[in-house]
């Protein structure tokens, strides 16, 4: 089980504590439908290979929990959360990246996505989550799978995955392409595009 590396309590600047979970999101909740559910591995996997899980398949992928803390880019944070599901990091080792790659774009309904370097995607807290504080997510936060990166902004973890693209460039998604900073890191406080350092992402 993985703990959050920052003393219980503390915060991100410019964050503050959070009761209860807010419901944020952009469009319309997607409706689960089982039979044509699938989460799908494409792009520079090491042996060109695409596996694809259905719903059953994925359900019965090693189970993981993790405690750590939930900081949004509107501002609330919540600390001490668990999250249940498969770690990012299973994923990879199932289907591994080819050498070569830098970035993952992580995919979820309605074509959003989400750019993360390879290191945050592996990092020890990222994880695919289907449930929250032990109980299976709710179709607002996320049902049937949601990415959760504790040490990014929770934009960086979309609701409804359906996949992952293995990239050996870095190429921005959905909120990044829409002035959101490339890299997402509350501690650095880095929430808009416009305080990007050379080398943070690409041109916008």
């Amino acid at each position: 089980m993985g703990r959050h590396e920052h003393p219980e309590g503390q915060l991100p600047p410019g964050q503050r504590l959070q009761r209860g979970w807010p419901v944020t999101h952009y469009g319309p909740v997607p409706r689960f439908r089982p039979e044509r559910w699938d989460f799908r591995v494409f792009g520079a996997t090491a042996h060109g290979a695409r596996p694809v899980w259905n719903h059953d398949e994925f359900s019965a992928l090693p189970y993981t929990t993790v405690v750590a803390d939930f900081h949004c880019v509107t501002k609330f944070s919540m600390t001490g959360m668990e999250w249940g599901g498969v770690a990012a990091a299973t994923i990879a080792r199932l289907a591994p990246p080819a050498e070569d790659v830098t970035h993952v774009m992580v995919w979820a309904e309605y074509g959003f996505s989400s750019n993360l370097r390879i290191e945050d995607f592996l990092d020890d807290l990222t994880i695919f989550a289907t449930h929250a504080g032990g109980q299976p997510l709710t179709a607002e936060h996320g049902f049937p799978v949601r990415l959760v990166v504790p040490r990014r902004y929770a934009w960086k973890g979309p609701k409804w995955v359906r996949g992952i693209e293995y990239m050996t460039a870095d190429r921005r998604g959905f909120w990044e392409e829409r002035g959101y900073h490339n890299l997402g890191d509350p501690w650095s406080e880095q929430r808009y595009s416009f305080q990007e350092a050379p080398g943070d992402g690409p041109e916008l």
